[in-house]
Protein backbone atom coordinates (compact mmCIF):
# COMPACT_ATOMS: atom_id res chain seq x y z
CA UNK A 1 0.00 0.00 0.00
CA UNK A 2 2.43 2.62 1.05
CA UNK A 3 4.92 2.90 -1.89
CA UNK A 4 7.51 5.64 -0.92
CA UNK A 5 7.93 8.52 0.71
CA UNK A 6 6.62 11.45 -2.08
CA UNK A 7 6.23 14.97 -0.07
CA UNK A 8 6.83 16.13 3.64
CA UNK A 9 5.04 19.11 3.92
CA UNK A 10 5.87 22.03 6.96
CA UNK A 11 3.84 25.06 7.49
CA UNK A 12 5.47 28.51 7.80
CA UNK A 13 3.77 31.91 8.41
CA UNK A 14 6.65 33.23 6.86
CA UNK A 15 7.28 31.53 3.67
CA UNK A 16 10.10 33.81 2.05
CA UNK A 17 11.92 33.33 5.71
CA UNK A 18 11.47 29.72 5.62
CA UNK A 19 12.33 29.48 2.03
CA UNK A 20 15.30 31.39 2.92
CA UNK A 21 16.32 29.47 5.65
CA UNK A 22 15.91 26.04 4.12
CA UNK A 23 17.53 27.13 1.09
CA UNK A 24 20.81 27.90 2.84
CA UNK A 25 20.16 24.54 5.24
CA UNK A 26 20.22 22.74 1.91
CA UNK A 27 22.69 24.60 -0.54
CA UNK A 28 20.13 24.54 -3.19
CA UNK A 29 17.27 26.73 -4.02
CA UNK A 30 13.97 25.12 -4.27
CA UNK A 31 13.25 23.28 -7.59
CA UNK A 32 9.37 24.19 -7.88
CA UNK A 33 7.81 27.25 -6.52
CA UNK A 34 4.10 29.11 -6.84
CA UNK A 35 2.26 31.72 -4.43
CA UNK A 36 2.22 29.70 -1.19
CA UNK A 37 4.41 26.81 -1.70
CA UNK A 38 8.16 25.83 -2.54
CA UNK A 39 9.32 22.58 -3.22
CA UNK A 40 12.73 21.19 -2.98
CA UNK A 41 13.80 18.07 -4.16
CA UNK A 42 16.46 16.48 -1.68
CA UNK A 43 18.84 13.26 -1.08
CA UNK A 44 19.39 10.35 -2.86
CA UNK A 45 16.09 9.55 -3.77
CA UNK A 46 15.17 13.11 -4.75
CA UNK A 47 12.48 13.29 -1.90
CA UNK A 48 10.29 16.08 -1.84
CA UNK A 49 9.92 18.84 1.56
CA UNK A 50 7.24 21.39 0.29
CA UNK A 51 7.14 24.02 2.27
CA UNK A 52 3.64 26.13 2.31
CA UNK A 53 1.77 29.13 3.89
CA UNK A 54 0.57 28.49 7.10
CA UNK A 55 -2.31 30.31 6.05
CA UNK A 56 -3.68 27.13 4.10
CA UNK A 57 -3.62 25.07 7.04
CA UNK A 58 -6.67 22.69 7.95
CA UNK A 59 -8.47 24.61 10.14
CA UNK A 60 -7.75 23.72 13.71
CA UNK A 61 -4.29 22.91 12.74
CA UNK A 62 -1.42 23.27 15.88
CA UNK A 63 0.91 26.05 15.70
CA UNK A 64 2.97 24.43 18.43
CA UNK A 65 5.51 21.44 17.63
CA UNK A 66 3.99 17.79 18.07
CA UNK A 67 2.67 15.14 15.93
CA UNK A 68 5.53 12.32 13.64
CA UNK A 69 8.72 13.15 13.68
CA UNK A 70 10.00 12.61 9.95
CA UNK A 71 14.13 11.54 9.95
CA UNK A 72 16.53 12.25 7.36
CA UNK A 73 19.59 10.03 7.05
CA UNK A 74 22.93 12.29 7.63
CA UNK A 75 26.12 10.80 7.78
CA UNK A 76 27.11 12.42 10.81
CA UNK A 77 24.23 13.06 13.17
CA UNK A 78 26.29 15.53 15.94
CA UNK A 79 27.01 17.99 12.99
CA UNK A 80 23.86 18.01 11.26
CA UNK A 81 22.55 19.24 14.59
CA UNK A 82 25.37 21.52 15.60
CA UNK A 83 24.55 23.01 12.26
CA UNK A 84 21.00 23.28 12.84
CA UNK A 85 21.16 24.76 16.01
CA UNK A 86 23.90 27.29 15.03
CA UNK A 87 21.25 28.12 12.03
CA UNK A 88 18.22 28.91 15.01
CA UNK A 89 16.91 25.33 15.26
CA UNK A 90 15.78 24.35 18.96
CA UNK A 91 16.38 21.07 20.15
CA UNK A 92 13.49 18.77 20.23
CA UNK A 93 15.21 15.84 20.69
CA UNK A 94 18.58 15.35 21.96
CA UNK A 95 21.62 13.07 20.21
CA UNK A 96 20.13 9.70 21.03
CA UNK A 97 22.56 6.19 20.67
CA UNK A 98 19.63 4.10 19.65
CA UNK A 99 22.21 0.57 19.33
CA UNK A 100 23.01 -0.96 16.56
CA UNK A 101 24.12 2.21 15.05
CA UNK A 102 21.30 4.01 14.45
CA UNK A 103 21.69 7.65 16.60
CA UNK A 104 18.20 10.27 15.94
CA UNK A 105 18.51 14.02 16.96
CA UNK A 106 15.50 16.52 16.24
CA UNK A 107 15.05 20.24 15.92
CA UNK A 108 11.91 22.74 15.90
CA UNK A 109 13.37 24.86 13.00
CA UNK A 110 12.52 28.68 13.40
CA UNK A 111 8.71 28.08 11.67
CA UNK A 112 7.97 25.40 14.54
CA UNK A 113 8.36 22.46 12.42
CA UNK A 114 10.06 19.13 13.36
CA UNK A 115 13.06 18.40 11.51
CA UNK A 116 14.53 14.80 12.40
CA UNK A 117 17.81 13.97 11.53
CA UNK A 118 19.19 9.80 11.88
CA UNK A 119 22.26 8.00 11.05
CA UNK A 120 20.32 4.70 9.74
CA UNK A 121 22.55 1.90 8.42
CA UNK A 122 19.48 -0.05 7.13
CA UNK A 123 19.18 3.45 4.52
CA UNK A 124 22.85 2.93 3.78
CA UNK A 125 21.80 -0.74 3.11
CA UNK A 126 19.25 0.13 0.78
CA UNK A 127 21.24 2.84 -1.15
CA UNK A 128 23.60 0.26 -1.28
CA UNK A 129 21.44 -2.53 -3.21
CA UNK A 130 20.27 0.12 -5.83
Amino acid sequence: MLRGLTTVSFWAADLPAATKWYTELLGLAPYFTRPGYAEFRIGDYQHELGLIDSSYAPAGQSTAPSGAVMYWHVDDVGAALERLLSMGAKEYQPLTERGSGFVTAAVTDPFGNILGVMYNPHYLEVLGSR
